[in-house]
């Protein structure tokens, strides 16, 4: 008979093969196909991985790797909410909260605290590994959306100035990445991928 432990662990790793199933609203490079939370989740550990020189400070690379990894996992529950939906705001809401409780509650005690501590600390994005980790989770869409001739942007009418507002929070993690970024912004609006509002 397994410990009381693993058995616990085994209930989780089992419960989160159901990120493989929640669709994200962007689709994977120069592709038609949705990405779903899984693919995202691994994509930002690995470009953590890739881009950690380029963060603003020294991190804790296994924790960036960590919130990556599970920052997403509520969405389980909670669903996966766009970035850019007028109507639902794209924070920590109460479904999150007690989605993240029910899930890593599935854990032994001292491993649900940690992790759910973890997911809190990305939530918030004030340390280090949290702002490094959340410019990847804006950065990617972006590689995404340029690749896609617009994608989400176009398809959803988002202006420039939206996308602008959302993704400079990569700047926070990274000043080399969100001069990339910008030029990748601009460079989608000269290319008409990307609106600007017209003035007022």
């Amino acid at each position: 008979m397994p410990s009381e432990n693993l058995s616990k662990q085994i209930a989780f790793i089992k419960e989160i093969d159901k990120l493989k199933y929640i669709q994200r609203k962007t689709r994977l490079l120069n592709s038609e196909r949705q990405e779903n939370d899984a693919e995202h989740s691994w994509h930002l550990a690995v470009m953590a991985i890739i881009l950690a020189e380029h963060a603003n400070h020294a991190v804790d690379m296994l924790k960036v790797v960590k919130m990556v990894l599970i920052h997403d996992l509520v969405e389980i529950d909670a669903g996966d909410t766009f970035i850019y939906d007028s109507q639902k705001n794209h924070s920590n809401s109460e479904a999150e909260r007690i989605a993240a409780e029910r899930i890593f509650g599935l854990l032994p005690e001292e491993q649900a605290a940690e992790l759910i501590d973890i997911w809190e600390e990305f939530e918030a994005g004030k340390t280090e590994e949290a702002k490094f980790a959340r410019s990847m989770d804006r950065l990617e869409p972006l590689l995404q959306n340029t690749s896609n001739n617009g994608g989400t942007w176009k398809e959803f009418d988002v202006p420039y100035e939206k996308v602008y507002e959302k993704k400079k929070v990569i700047k926070e993690g990274s000043d080399r990445l969100w001069n990339f970024a910008e030029q990748l912004l601009d460079e989608s609006v000269e290319k008409g991928i990307l609106k600007k509002d017209a003035p007022q």
